[in-house]
């Protein structure tokens, strides 16, 4: 039986590490709420980098709400309704922010 290996193999973090390196990116109107399309992230756990990025965005307002609706992708597999603490992150992966977007 074939075993299939993640996209990118998540390291070990040791105690005081912020946690994996990776990238955020920003469509429709993440991005604008954001300000930009990516920026990197640092964290063990999607919960972690969402919470980073909203300390980071503070000052936009709309940024924390439009999160709120936004689906997500962590290389590449949807995230659904899995709560974000469990939601695993990996050194070079990406994160993917997608707000609702219209007829889909």
């Amino acid at each position: 039986m074939a075993t299939t290996q993640p996209a990118h193999p998540v390291k070990p973090v040791l105690p005081g590490q912020p946690g994996p390196v990776g990238t955020i990116r920003y469509w429709a109107a993440a991005k604008a709420a954001a300000g930009t399309a990516e920026e990197p992230y640092a964290a063990r756990t999607l919960a972690e980098a969402l919470a980073a990025a909203r300390r980071r965005h503070a000052e936009r307002p709309d940024f924390a709400r439009v999160l709120t609706r936004c689906s997500f992708l962590v290389d590449g597999a949807p995230v659904g309704t899995r709560d974000h603490a469990t939601v695993q992150l990996a050194e070079g992966g990406t994160v993917e922010v997608l707000p609702p977007f219209a007829g889909g």
